[in-house]
């Protein structure tokens, strides 16, 4: 029980994550703005579900847990447009870094080196448990985008190579899902939800 203070304080701190808001609308509840838990839990989940589609073998558990907590970094460090200009995205992953080390930091020392470790190896994307994570994390906005008539592509002026680009992850660990995801973005085209510029 000597670690439950530290762990309370920890999950205590997770509830702030709900009040940091994305780009991305909820259609079924009057297109408000989805906050960043609700996202994690959607992707977890999604992950869980689509897990057959994949073609390297993957741990499915891992690449959840990766995304309930990719995140959590965004209490501190706030939520980025996925397409925003680089000026907007500079000094993003010094302020995440830092995040990582306050929020992971109020678990005791082990939890807080495996959950930092685990949150590195999503951001790093160089293991199949990571990209298949980095891939659920992708897709789910498209999917939420397409379901909304383009959605937050469509008020900022998003590109087809822009999310061509953002969704190349599904390409390697899940081919399927990547022919689908591109016959999507073609679709979001012809419908004028996404430019058809470089």
């Amino acid at each position: 029980m000597q670690n439950l203070p530290e762990q309370l304080a920890f999950i205590l701190e997770l509830d702030r994550l709900k009040a940091v808001y994305r780009q991305t609308t909820v259609k079924a509840d009057n297109n408000r703005q989805e906050n960043s838990a609700e996202h994690s839990w959607h992707i977890a989940l999604m992950a869980n579900v689509l897990s057959e589609y994949t073609e390297e073998p993957v741990d499915v558990n891992r690449s959840v847990m990766m995304l309930l907590i990719h995140d959590i970094v965004e209490i501190d460090a706030g939520d980025t447009f996925a397409f925003a200009a680089q000026q907007e995205l500079d000094g993003q992953e010094d302020k995440e870094i830092e995040a990582a080390n306050r929020l992971f930091g109020l678990l005791p020392t082990a939890q807080f080196e495996q959950m930092k470790a685990l949150w590195l190896e999503f951001e790093q994307a160089q293991t199949a448990d990571a990209r298949f994570a980095k891939g659920m994390d992708r897709i789910l906005p498209l999917l939420q985008n397409m379901a909304n008539g383009g959605g937050s592509w469509v008020r900022h002026g998003v590109t087809k190579s822009q999310v061509l680009k953002r969704n190349e992850y599904l390409q390697q660990v899940t081919p399927k899902l990547w022919q689908y995801a591109c016959q999507q973005i073609d679709l979001a085209v012809a419908n004028g939800w996404l430019k058809d510029a470089c």
